[in-house]
């Protein structure tokens, strides 16, 4: 019998060091890497999940608040690299999302290991509401395979 449950598969980017990431010893300034990182999943939500933030934040008034990360900094990226970017679904809850986000140097090499998790929120009650279900299930496509 043929496996009827969606594929696994990630999103994947590529991201450029511009010189504004960098600190005076010219790698990548640590807290650069989240404002990468929310950028990766903004970009997900509107390329692959055709939910932007327009229409989560302006459209909707809700939120999608990071809740927790955890980063490891594994070796320094310098200006003017390009980083490959790979994000995958490590769970999904009624109101929240666990995400896994690594960053790789033209080296392949890691650069940056992440963890996040993700709430979606109505911002005129501040609090968790459950994800739309046709939203749900693009969001589960890109589970990572166990």
């Amino acid at each position: 019998m043929p496996d009827k449950s969606p594929k696994s598969c990630a999103y994947e980017a590529r991201i450029p060091v511009r010189f504004a990431d960098c600190d005076a010893a010219g790698i990548v300034f640590y807290p650069r890497y989240l404002e990468m990182f929310n950028g990766l999943v903004e970009n997900w939500f509107r390329d692959e999940l055709h939910f932007s933030f327009t229409e989560i934040v302006t459209n909707r008034g809700w939120g999608l608040p990071t809740v927790h990360v955890e980063v490891d900094f594994v070796a320094p990226s310098r200006f003017d690299e390009t980083l490959s970017a790979t994000l995958t679904v490590r769970s999904v809850g009624a109101t929240s999302i666990g995400l896994e986000i690594l960053f790789r140097g033209q080296d392949n090499g890691d650069r940056v290991r992440g963890k996040v998790v993700l709430v979606l929120i109505d911002r005129a009650v501040q609090r968790a509401i459950p994800w739309p279900s046709e939203l749900r299930e693009r969001i589960l496509t890109f589970r990572a395979s166990e």
